[in-house]
Parts: structure tokens; sequence; C-alpha cells
């Protein structure tokens, strides 16, 4: 990780418009450097082989670039996603703490298989709930979108499943896999589409198809698309399922403190310098992307919100007027780039019906109102760290939804209504849960992933 250091205040009142420290700990002055440097974004960096130096960026760019470039980004080159092998005999498990034991096993087993092709000490390695429960949690999700086919689009169009982030591909098939076996007319009638960023995982996703003999009937029911949903320009006029699991969570957000005697809001801005060592500055010129999703916010939300300007504005402007306090609240994350998904599936998917699940709480965040967890591993072992400025590409960053929010801009945007329950909710309804249960009469399919809330488009 590179070392990182805060934006100082200018001396001069015009460059308060630009400057504004993070923090009361003032680094030598960047200002100079901010003007002359070229201002990127994330797309503009995209056929860099190399990480920039001597450039600025809004934080959201920042973010993008440092997951997603194509050739040094934290999902190209870096992620592995778990595969523990043949699924879990939950029933045959005397209880949770087992079977976390069983999991462990299979974890180290599965990193030692990896290490003595290659070893690598930052190997970046997570699962999901996919991976862990399959295939009985992709069977769920299959139960609920050929039950909402058959209310709603059978016998007049098609199943058409599109899947944003696919990983492993492990989704695809236990989805695939269940409808082909209890519902062979509806598979006669699917089309599964996966739209993968990543071109290492659209690689892996499609040798997943050859990967046992029951995978291999599907290659005309799959497409694979590797491209960013936000390049997308094809339109779907036909009904559709959009399916987003754990996709919030890793879209960029922009960073936003507010002034606490005159509540403006001020922009996150990233400086990376001759030596590729960051900078956090911000500044009162709001981009038009931020400006737009705070007033959507003011004017959608219908439900309250935490942010840095709530609770009483005589004790924020007491505390900000004590010795050495910050002239800036703290730091508010907003998803921006989720706003921007919205608009696509507005745009070009106007009869989506969207299936979306992540996480609405996360613990280790760093400071901040719907902060983001900022972690890498390190020869097995996590490693979490207390800002987004980090080395691009080691390091993974994902944020919380407040799904309030989320679920009242997404209805603002494509006019369609929703429903929010927690995951473990859904699972209640659309799984067979006797499946994952243990002995002991406890489920790790229901226990696990409390964190994680389900919105699913209502019809």
């Amino acid at each position: 990780m590179r070392r990182y250091q805060d934006a100082a205040t200018s001396k001069s009142n015009e460059d308060l418009d630009f400057w504004t420290h993070r923090t009361d700990i003032l680094p030598p002055d960047k200002a100079e450097e901010f003007s002359r440097y070229p201002m990127v974004t994330a797309k503009l960096l995209q056929s860099r082989k190399d990480r920039p130096k001597k450039v600025k960026m809004l934080l959201r760019d920042f973010i993008e670039d440092s997951l997603y470039n194509p050739s040094y980004g934290y999902f190209s080159n870096r992620a592995v996603i778990f595969n523990p092998g043949d699924p879990f005999d939950f029933n045959s498990i005397r209880d949770e703490l087992e079977f976390q034991k069983v999991l462990g096993k299979r974890y180290t087993q599965f990193e030692d298989e990896l290490d003595a092709k290659e070893y690598d000490e930052a190997r970046q390695l997570w699962h999901t709930p996919t991976e862990l429960f399959r295939p009985y949690y992709g069977e769920a999700i299959a139960r609920y979108l050929v039950t909402n086919y058959k209310l709603t689009h059978h016998p007049f169009h098609d199943l058409i499943i599109y899947e944003l982030g696919a990983g492993n591909g492990t989704l695809m098939l236990n989805v695939l896999d269940y409808i082909r076996d209890v519902h062979p007319d509806v598979y006669e009638r699917t089309q599964y589409k996966i739209i993968e960023i990543s071109s290492a995982l659209a690689t892996l996703q499609s040798s997943q198809l050859t990967s046992s003999a029951a995978a291999r009937g599907h290659e005309k029911h799959l497409e694979i698309i590797n491209q960013s949903i936000f390049n997308w320009n094809i339109y779907v006029g036909a009904p559709c399922y959009f399916v987003a699991l754990e996709v919030f969570d890793n879209f960029a957000h922009d960073a936003i403190r507010y002034d606490p005697f005159t509540e403006e809001p001020l922009q996150g801005m990233v400086l990376v310098d001759s030596d590729g060592d960051f900078f956090e500055f911000y500044t009162k010129h709001m981009d038009p992307v931020v400006d737009r999703f705070l007033r959507l916010r003011h004017s959608a939300c219908r439900r309250p919100f935490q942010h840095p300007l709530s609770g009483s504005r005589m004790m924020r402007k007491f505390k900000a007027g004590l010795p050495l306090a910050p002239n800036l609240t703290v730091p508010e994350y907003v998803p921006t780039r989720l706003m921007q998904f919205f608009d696509v599936l507005s745009n070009y998917f106007p009869q989506h019906q969207l299936i979306a699940c992540d996480f609405h709480d996360l613990p280790d965040r760093i400071p901040g109102y719907q902060s983001p967890v900022v972690s890498t591993r390190y020869q097995r072992r996590p490693v979490t760290v207390t800002t987004p400025l980090v080395q691009q590409g080691f390091f993974d960053i994902f944020f919380p939804s407040d799904f309030n929010v989320v679920e009242d801009m997404y209805s603002a945007i494509t006019g369609k209504l929703t429903r929010v329950m927690s995951q473990k909710e859904f699972l209640e309804r659309w799984a067979y849960t006797e499946d994952t249960r243990t002995l002991s009469g406890e489920n790790p399919m229901l226990e696990w992933y409390k964190n994680a809330s389900t919105m699913l488009g209502v019809t």
C-alpha cells in the first residue's frame, strides 16, 4: 500500500474553493500540482498498462479504475472466487460449528492446490453464498424466476435472464440445471445472458460449460457478453429478468463532505503525484452526476436516511466551532454509479424485472456515512485499512447499500415498484431449506449473511 496523505488547505481564501483539509493534520500544500495536472476518468485510463501518475480524478473514477482497469484492476487480475468442490452434505453435518471446520479445511485445500501451481502470497480469495450453498441457493433464484415468468409472461414470451457479474458461473449452471430438470418446457424457451466486465472471469464462465456432462447441454441457451454494463447500447424491448447478486457493493461511489455552517456540499477528488502517492481534496465545484444524485435523492426519497447533516444543526455548529475541529463534516459516500446503472436499465431494458441482493451493513468500514470496507489478503490473512486511497488493484473496495434510498431512487428512475426483504426471508420463501439444515437443526444458509437484503421488482 502506498503512503497516504490528506490534502492541505491553501493560505488564501481563493484556494479554499479547491483545497480543504480533511483532518487537522496538514501535509505540504499541493495546490500548484492540482492546477497543473490533467483531469482524467476511469474510462480514459482503460487503455493504460501502468498505474497513472501526475493526474487528478474524481474519487468514483479512482475507485472504478482500481477495481476494473483491464490491466491492473482488482477484478481483472487478482480476484479468485472460492470453489468448494462437491456440494456440502448439510444433513450429515452435526452443527454450524462443524460446518465452519469443514469449510475451513476445503478453503485450505483449495488454496494449497492453487499454490502448488503458482504461489501467490497476496492472492485475493473470497466466497459467496452461491458457492457455499450450491445448488440450493441458485435453485431458490430459479424457482422465483420460473414462478414469476409463468405468472406474467408465459407462453407469450421467452424466459430471458440477464446476470450481471457472474463470478465463477455457478449461479448460471444451478439455474439452468434446475429449469432443465424441473421445467423442461420452460427450459426450451430460456435464454441466459451474462454481462461480465472481467475478461478473466468471462473465460472462466465459458469453461464451466464443459466442466461436466450435465453442463454441456446449456450452450445454446447461454451467451456471455464481455463488456461493462455502462457501455451497453442495445435496446432490449422484450420482458426480461435482471439478476444482480453482490453487484451494488462494488459500484464506485463519490465522496461528499459538507461545510458544517453553510451546509454546502463539496465533492471528493484524488491527486496522484509524480511519486504515485495519493492526496484527497474536496472542491465546491460539483460535477453533474453528483449534482443530479443529490437533487434526485432529495426529491425521490420518502423515508429518512442518515447523512452528515442529520441531527441537531445547533450541536453540529457547536462541535465545528471547537478548537482544532475539522472544517468539514465526515465524508458521505453516495452511490452515483448505481444511479447510472438504473439509468441503463430504464433506457435499454424497459421491461426488465430486477432481482438484486446485497449488503445493507458491513463490519470494519472506514469512517464516514455509507463508507466502504477496504481490504486485501496477505499470506492468507485479511488486512483491513482505513482509506480508499490504496494501490490500485490490490484492494477490494466494497460498500453497504441503504435500501431505503436505493429503492426510492430506482422507482424514481425506472417508474417500477419494488419490494425489499432480508435474504433470509427470501430464502425461506423460495429455497428448500431442509436441504441446508444440519443435524442440530441449525441452518447456515439462513443464518449466514444476515447483513444482506434482497430487492425484487414488482409487476
